[in-house]
This record gives structure tokens, C-alpha cells and sequence, in this order.
């Protein structure tokens, strides 16, 4: 008879784990085009189910396209190990770097997968809604964990917690003390920033004043600030971190570290406003590479976007619980 990877004390759904179940078995090829499944009375007696219960699980398999049944028959595997890999894709927002990752990351996988995308806005709580209404129905979550609104309705790293070993994925943030081991290609935004901020410290040797220009909104990670605060400990420099530049009044000796772009814009219009000559008096370097900054000419720090994607595809076809950080790097230009 079948055996199900069934755990009766599992806060999943009990139909839920039978669909995982049966899904995780025919992908691995323990289930075959054809193979017959118990019958839903058969099932109930063995794991101590209601009927209701198993009837729910074979309807979704039915509705996805795993299974069919015969009447009068029972139960049989329709789809095989040549199905395509579902997967669902949560980003935290759609911006032109996000778009970088999901085109690498559908061309890394080819014609082997459907991916369904979902955006959860930084909320825990739309998060827990999605997974909510999705748990059981994809054979992996690829997940951007980056969390700032409604952390008092959602625990989102218990939400995490519910997914079962090898289908979570974790993009761009990585989560180190879930209960199990998963596949994440991550920025380290602490170690990263200081390490671009160490790469540039030739240029930067001119200013003997730094200011990052950090929105506290929640939607940018924090700890970009640490790393920068400790670059500027570490190599004796004045420092500040701003919400934003509208109020800045800019001396010279100064280099800054923007996020946002309405901030470089900012910033780039008080420059001309003055006498400063940008790359002498005034310092800028900004994250993440566009083509408008390389026409203006701006420094730039920036995680592989592209390589995060594509990576992400090739280990998870690979089936790797492994944890990658993505290459970080210092382009230089004429604004430092």
C-alpha cells in the first residue's frame, strides 16, 4: 500500500500534506503514470483520517492535474516525472532590479517550470494570506523575506516554518535560524556595503566626511547602515545618516551614500546649484546600477541582480539546500 509522508502533530492541513505527499512522489518517480492510489476508505483507516479530509486532498490533485479517477475503479497517478516544476514566486515589490532577477531566473529554468508571480508589499500579513491560499498547491516558494508592515499581525517566520523541507527557496535576504535547512542566494547588506565602501577607500580618502541617506520607512534593510557606520568608525570619519536629502545643505569634503533615487536626484540638482565640482568637493555613489546612472556618470554599488536569479533556478533544479551570497561590487565613475 501507498505510504503517504504523513505527520499527524504537523500544523499543515492534513489534506494539504497529502497532496505534498503524493506531488513530492510522483516528481521523484516513486509514482508513475498509471500507479493507483488507496482508496479514500483505505487512507482514512491507515492514517486515522476523516473521509472528508482525503476527499478534499484528491479533489485538489484532481483539479491540478495529478491524478484521475475511475469510476468504479478508484484513484490513478495521470500526471508523471515529465510534469513541469510549479513555483511561486513572492517578491516583496516589482522595480525595474526585481524584474532583472525574474527574467534570469524564468530563463534559467526554460520550459521546465511555471512560475506564478505574487507581490506581498513588505507586508507579514498579505504574506500570510498568499501562503495561506497556496500552501500544498506549488512544488516550491521561492520567497524575498523583506518584512516591514503589519509584523504584529503575522509571525512571518513561522509562516516560513509551514513550508516543508526543500520546497523554500529564499532570494536576496536570508533567514539563518528557521527550523530547516533551505536553498537562499542572499545579499549581505552589512558586510557588502562596508566592503564597497573598503574597495573605494582610494577615492574616498579625499573626503574626511561621509552622510548616507537612508529613508527609515522599513522598506530598505538596516543593516546597510551598520556597515556603513562601521566603515566610518573604522577609518576615522565623520558621519551622518539622513532620511533624505531635501534638507541637506551641502560642504564641501563630503561623499554620499544614496538608496533611493529621488535622493540622488536630489542631491545631483543642489551640486549643480553650487560651485562644487562632483568627484572632488562632493562625493556621490549610489546603489544599484541603471543605465541613467551609468549616463550621469555615478558611482556605483551593486549586488549581481542577474546572477541572483539565474542562480537561484540552477540550484533549485539541482535540488541544493545550500546558502550563496551574491557577488557584490564597486563600479567606478567620475562622481567620487
Amino acid at each position: 500500500m501507498y505510504q503517504l509522508q504523513f505527520k499527524p502533530f504537523d500544523k499543515t492541513p492534513k489534506y494539504k500534506q497529502i497532496v505534498q505527499s503524493v506531488v513530492a512522489d510522483i516528481e521523484r518517480g516513486l509514482l508513475k503514470k498509471g500507479d493507483q492510489l488507496p482508496s479514500i476508505s483505505e487512507l482514512s483507516v491507515e492514517y486515522y483520517l476523516a473521509r472528508d479530509t482525503v476527499e478534499k486532498a484528491y479533489r485538489e490533485l484532481r483539479e491540478r492535474g495529478f491524478i484521475t479517477s475511475v469510476q468504479g475503479k478508484g484513484y490513478y497517478v495521470q500526471a508523471n516525472d515529465a510534469t513541469k516544476i510549479k513555483i511561486l514566486l513572492i517578491f516583496n515589490k516589482l522595480s525595474s532590479y526585481k524584474k532583472i532577477i525574474y527574467y534570469a531566473f524564468l530563463q534559467a529554468l526554460g520550459d521546465q517550470a511555471q512560475v506564478d508571480l505574487q507581490i506581498h508589499h513588505y507586508s507579514a500579513h498579505l504574506f500570510q494570506e498568499i501562503m495561506e491560499k497556496n500552501l500544498g498547491k506549488y512544488n516550491y516558494y521561492v520567497v524575498m523575506p523583506h518584512f516591514a508592515q503589519d509584523l504584529d499581525k503575522a509571525d512571518y517566520k513561522s509562516i516560513l516554518n509551514q513550508i516543508p523541507a526543500g520546497q523554500l527557496i529564499l532570494l536576496d535576504k536570508d533567514i539563518p535560524d528557521l527550523k530547516h535547512d533551505c536553498l537562499s542566494v542572499f545579499q549581505d547588506f552589512d558586510k557588502d556595503i562596508f566592503g564597497a565602501l573598503e574597495t573605494a577607500q582610494d577615492l574616498l580618502v579625499k573626503y574626511d566626511r561621509m552622510v548616507l541617506i537612508l529613508p527609515s520607512d522599513g522598506n530598505y534593510p538596516m543593516e546597510i547602515a551598520w556597515g556603513f557606520r562601521t566603515f566610518c568608525i573604522n577609518y576615522h570619519k565623520e558621519f551622518a545618516v539622513k532620511e533624505n536629502a531635501i534638507d541637506e545643505v551641502l560642504q564641501a569634503g563630503t561623499a554620499y551614500v544614496v538608496v533611493r533615487e529621488t535622493d540622488l536626484a536630489e542631491l545631483v540638482k543642489k551640486v549643480r546649484q553650487t560651485s562644487y565640482l562632483l568627484g572632488r568637493e562632493i562625493g556621490i555613489m549610489t546603489f544599484n546600477e541603471t543605465p541613467l546612472k551609468e549616463l550621469l556618470g555615478m558611482t556605483v554599488i551593486t549586488t549581481d541582480f542577474e546572477n541572483m536569479g539565474r542562480t537561484a533556478a540552477e540550484l533549485l533544479l539541482e535540488k541544493q539546500r545550500v546558502k550563496v551570497k551574491n557577488p557584490f561590487s564597486l563600479i567606478r565613475r567620475g562622481s567620487l
